[in-house]
């Protein structure tokens, strides 16, 4: 199976040259915050977007759950779909809108579906490791 589970955007949406490529992620990546790891897995997704940072794609089994509340805030990407979003629990209280996730992604975004992805500004690192 090819690392490259998705090479475009939507074909339904002039892309304008923006392009998403979703790749699987066999590093070691964490969440770390406060000292507490938030997450910790070799089965990252890896997302690459025009013009944007990638992002890692942490599945919900490697994830501390219980550090997670659900937000009422969502957002719309015109390449993603919509976002639904976590609070994260720290020692020092609630990280608003920390987490974010595709629940039901516009299909060039399929591998993602469930997936979590931090923001690395609201952690203290987001650490990629052999």
């Amino acid at each position: 199976m090819s690392d490259a589970l998705t090479p475009h955007a939507n074909p339904d949406k002039p892309s304008g040259g923006h392009a998403i490529t979703i790749t699987g992620n066999h590093h070691r990546v964490r969440v770390i915050h406060g000292g507490v790891t938030m997450a910790d897995t070799h089965a990252a997704l890896t997302l690459a977007e025009t013009g944007l940072p990638d992002v890692f794609y942490f599945p919900r089994e490697d994830v501390n759950m219980a550090r997670l509340e659900r937000s009422t805030h969502t957002s719309h990407c015109p390449f993603k779909g919509d976002a639904s979003y976590y609070h994260l629990r720290t020692e020092d209280g609630l990280i608003e809108n920390a987490v974010w996730t595709y629940e039901t992604p516009f299909e060039q975004a399929a591998p993602i579906q469930g997936y979590l992805a931090f923001y690395s500004s609201r952690v203290d690192r987001i650490d990629q490791t052999s």
